[in-house]
């Protein structure tokens, strides 16, 4: 039986023309994170595919917005997908929307696009919320360049091979990971990668939103004494480093003003550079021990 979709809300100006995919940005927490051109184009499409019918029609409500609403999930996909395309090709405008986000980011809305776009429909993105993207804006660590990873492999051999592919990447690393699994993927990379400076976001733009910095282990320590853990998590993980990347001198004369103006114990020093900086402790650390011996180098000999 050919599955039926809701009456069309707006009659197309030119039959002959294909109707507009509009790919929405939705907020991924407070409500608030929407843009008006979103709300606008919300109202004015004839349909809109929704991953989560119940979380986008908390939206709708909030935004007086009545378009008529279809699932569009992972397990559905493959089913919806060509009676969409065939709604757009007579002319209809549609709208894609995830639970929370921009559509095809770790999301069956790729699924979609991808189908729309074989099929000449045109394909219109409206931006707005992003987790990985609002992370990355406030973690600290090099944004000029970075690599999505988005959710790896659940089987330990797999994972353990896709990290390894990903040691030698030199850009920030973005994960998303879920809750239950979040401290087992650090211990991994502290494991394969090395301690790296990181940053953990969870419940982004919500009423519990946090954000840890420090190393992998540091944060580690403190998400493993709590007895649970909630909410979307955005994992960020500093690039693989070699000494010499960053600008030493600056570098050497904070560690110089650090260690003789506070008398702060070399620890405490690296651990607030290597965030500062961006850079792994283990770098840091590196850096102050040269400096040391520089030092001990060019000390008058008391013998």
């Amino acid at each position: 039986m050919p599955l039926t979709l809701p009456t069309d809300r707006v009659t197309p100006t030119n039959p002959t023309a294909p109707g507009t995919l509009f790919v929405i940005a939705t907020p991924i927490g407070h409500m608030e994170d929407i843009t008006l051109r979103a709300i606008r184009t919300l109202k004015e499409v004839g349909l809109i595919a929704a991953e989560d019918t119940r979380q986008t029609r908390k939206l709708l409500t909030r935004y007086e917005v009545s378009t008529p609403l279809l699932s569009y999930h992972d397990h559905n996909k493959e089913k919806r997908t060509p009676a969409l395309l065939e709604k757009l090709k007579a002319g209809n405008s549609v709208a894609l929307v995830t639970d929370a986000g921009t559509p095809s980011i770790s999301d069956p809305g790729h699924y979609f696009v991808r189908a729309a776009i074989r099929a000449a429909i045109p394909v219109v993105p409206i931006p707005g919320a992003s987790a990985l993207i609002a992370a990355l804006s406030v973690s600290g660590l090099p944004t000029d360049s970075f690599v999505f990873v988005g959710f790896i492999p659940r089987k330990s051999a797999k994972r353990r091979d896709f990290l390894e592919r990903l040691k030698g990447e030199r850009r920030t690393l973005i994960f998303y990971e879920s809750p239950k699994r979040l401290l087992g993927l650090m211990q991994e990379i502290i494991n394969l990668m090395g301690d790296r400076s990181a940053v953990m976001a969870r419940e982004l733009t919500k009423v519990h939103e946090e954000i840890l910095r420090g190393s992998l282990s540091e944060i580690l320590k403190v998400l493993s004494a709590r007895t649970a853990i909630k909410g979307e998590c955005t994992l960020l993980v500093g690039g693989y480093e070699e000494a010499g990347e960053f600008e030493r001198d600056s570098l050497v004369r904070d560690i110089r003003r650090l260690r003789l103006e506070t008398g702060r114990p070399l620890s405490d020093v690296v651990r607030q550079l290597a965030r500062e900086y961006g850079l792994s402790r283990k770098v840091v650390y590196e850096e102050a021990l040269k400096l040391k011996k520089e030092g001990s180098n060019t000390s008058p000999d008391k013998s």
